[in-house]
């Protein structure tokens, strides 16, 4: 309909003199919307909305292609004492404006959403101050339609003779029963296909959720320095839904690469291979805190849920748990066959301080280097004083200190390992139920003290209790090789990448893991893949080396290598091997002088700072001197040095295979059959 329409309507003779009103009104594809009425009509059958949905739908019209934001909704359209509502408001009401107009968040054709900025009609618009005659309506009788005029003589057709009246409606009649007719009949053709993309849609819609992300938490409290904080909340609440064992949730490091990102919903769907996104926002003001949390089908953008929770600090795992609860409940009852039970939330009361540490020490050791390691285990500990009765701050301790003795053997284990088995021992104490708190003990088991059988069953504890922890899955991969259970080992590889495919931490492991089954092509995709997911961490580096090197890729290794212990710390040496790799050029035997720098800076190093035995041994390795490498290996043993508990796989030792001393300290260390 337009506007040259409604004149040529009202340029019919005798109507000139009828009662007329003028709402303005706005026009766009089959809808038109009378600002005056409230009314939303398509294709002239009025469509029901609710008030919110039309004032959100002037307000888009009035400035058509320009975004209106969501704080100007809520100056507008939301008093003051709603604000806690406002967000699922707006959510609600945004989304029944998309129901009227058969719209889409996803291709969007009326409405388009600006992320968590605001909304803008895209549509063409035209506006009309004038309006059909209130008079004008359909009447039966001889299937033609009247028209009453104010003439007095009251007389129909104006203008026309009785004669030339009866044939022109007769006509008219006619045309109108054929018409009828041809929509008869396209309506029966159509209906058909219109039924099958109905039940199509709600067939879609119907499917069960099997696969969730909870995207990262916007920082909606105006102070950047409470970022640890708002991520804190978005951990805690991926770890209170990974307890659904029927829902596969990726974990935390897969989803803070897309903090701060503004790919569409879909988009970031496809990359996680999941069902549904949960996103939203926290705000914090002193020792009070607000979370807003909405649940979307990321299949269709369709909304399926909204909520604003508001609670004191102290009351902070409520709120974790309600907001948690309230999802699971959702995806359970509505969308999973098996009904899975939603995590309960937790009842205690925290001490704010110590929660606040606590969450900065989390957010400090998840970083993965050596002094952001020793800064959240400072947090951590300092959590622990203020409120000694918090397990999950124990159980951070422990991942922190294990970290720290393990990872790239920046503490002697004999100093980390025991407080990192105590903290985790405190922390089953507390609570045995956490998942983490069995992987780390574990871990523990089968890095320092080789307690095979205690691993395994601690690592499938964890399993067990959370079987979205990709923590819990690598750490067993690793156990699986590590005891040559390849074809195992392969299988929880592909689940902790399923669960958490952006960790560079898990697809460096994933290639150590390939590298020890003798997959090295594998191998070498998976660190590289780790690099390009974080170019500055070091670990993926040395797995990527050390599988080119098996494959007898000597010279993509070297670079790998030296990268590696630029990053790691060991700049100095990584300077000495590039001149060095000058000086050999061409050389048959430029390992024997790399060994040898090599052997020389660790020697040195170990006068005033931790050098793990291993690397001392691999020195001599490198320069064929198998007795003094033999005598190395044996150091570590007596030290328990971390990655010793892995060398009966790790090819890295297979020159020293065929020696019985090897073998003899294969079976100290008492791998099982």
């Amino acid at each position: 309909m337009s506007s040259s329409y409604l004149s040529c309507r009202s340029s019919l003779p005798g109507l000139s003199d009828m009662k007329m009103t003028t709402p303005r009104t706005a026009l766009f594809g089959p809808y038109a919307l009378d600002l005056r009425s409230g009314e939303l009509r398509k294709f002239g059958t009025k469509v029901k909305m609710g008030e919110q949905a039309f004032q959100i739908l002037r307000l888009l019209l009035e400035t058509p292609g320009e975004m209106v934001t969501r704080e100007d909704l809520r100056t507008k359209l939301w008093a003051t004492d709603t604000f806690v509502d406002f967000d699922h408001g707006l959510n609600s009401a945004v989304q029944r404006l998309r129901d009227c107009l058969s719209d889409s968040a996803g291709k969007p054709q009326w409405v388009e959403t600006i992320p968590r900025r605001g909304y803008r009609f895209i549509g063409q618009v035209e506006w009309s101050d004038e309006s059909l005659p209130s008079e004008i309506r359909s009447r039966p009788g001889n299937g033609g339609v009247q028209v009453e005029s104010s003439d007095s003589e009251g007389q129909a057709f104006v203008g026309l003779e009785p004669s030339d009246a009866s044939r022109t409606t007769w006509g008219f009649n006619r045309r109108i029963a054929l018409l009828a007719v041809v929509v008869l009949i396209s309506l029966l053709a159509v209906l058909p296909i219109v039924r099958r993309i109905q039940g199509a849609s709600a067939a879609k819609r119907a499917l069960p959720i099997k696969s969730l992300a909870v995207l990262p938490l916007a920082n909606f409290s105006g102070d950047p320095n409470q970022e640890y904080f708002v991520d804190g909340m978005t951990d805690k609440l991926i770890t209170n839904l990974a307890q659904l064992s029927s829902l596969r949730v990726v974990s935390r490091t897969s989803i803070m690469q897309y903090k701060n990102n503004r790919k569409p919903l879909r988009q970031i769907a496809r990359e996680l291979q999941v069902d549904a996104v949960v996103e939203g926002s926290v705000v914090r003001s002193g020792d009070q805190v607000r979370i807003t949390a909405q649940l979307i089908d990321a299949r269709d953008d369709h909304h399926l849920w909204a909520q604003s929770y508001d609670r004191d600090l102290r009351d902070i795992l409520q709120l974790q748990g309600a907001v948690a609860g309230d999802i699971a409940e959702k995806v359970s009852s509505n969308l999973l066959s098996d009904h899975a039970q939603p995590p309960s939330s937790a009842v205690r009361s925290l001490n704010p301080a110590a929660y606040d540490d606590y969450l900065k020490g989390r957010y400090y050791s998840q970083r993965l280097t050596n002094a952001d390691l020793i800064k959240g285990i400072g947090y951590l500990e300092r959590s622990i004083q203020q409120d000694p009765n918090y397990a999950p701050a124990y159980t951070d301790l422990a991942i922190a200190y294990a970290g720290l003795g393990s990872w790239f053997g920046w503490s002697p284990p004999g100093k980390a390992y025991p407080k990192a088995k105590a903290a985790a021992l405190r922390a089953l104490a507390l609570d045995p139920n956490l998942a983490e708190a069995h992987t780390v003990l574990g871990w523990l088991y089968e890095e320092w003290e080789w307690n095979w059988a205690g691993a395994e069953k601690e690592l499938q504890r964890a399993v067990e209790l959370n079987p979205n922890s990709s923590l819990a899955h690598s750490r067993y991969a690793i156990y699986l090789v590590t005891t040559g259970q390849s074809a195992n080992a392969e299988s929880e590889t592909k689940r902790t990448l399923e669960l958490d495919p952006l960790s560079p931490l898990h697809r460096s492991t994933a290639a150590y893991v390939f590298t020890c089954v003798r997959q090295y092509d594998r191998a070498i995709q998976e660190a590289r893949r780790a690099i390009e997911i974080d170019p500055t961490f070091a670990d993926a580096h040395v797995n990527l080396a050390a599988a080119l090197g098996a494959k007898g890729l000597y010279q993509e290794a070297f670079p790998e290598w030296l990268q590696y212990l630029n990053l790691s710390g060991d700049g100095e040496l990584a300077q000495q091997l590039t001149v060095a790799a000058k000086e050999v050029s061409g050389s048959s035997d430029p390992g024997r002088k790399f060994g040898q720098i090599t052997l020389r800076y660790f020697q040195k190093k170990s006068r005033t700072r931790y050098v793990s035995p291993l690397f001392i041994a691999g020195s001599y390795l490198n320069l064929g001197d198998k007795n003094h490498a033999l005598e190395w290996l044996d150091k570590a043993y007596q030290e328990r040095s971390p990655v010793l508990f892995a060398i009966k796989v790790d090819p890295s030792w297979d020159p020293l295979r065929s020696d019985p001393r090897f073998d003899k300290l294969i079976r100290k260390i008492g791998f099982p059959n």
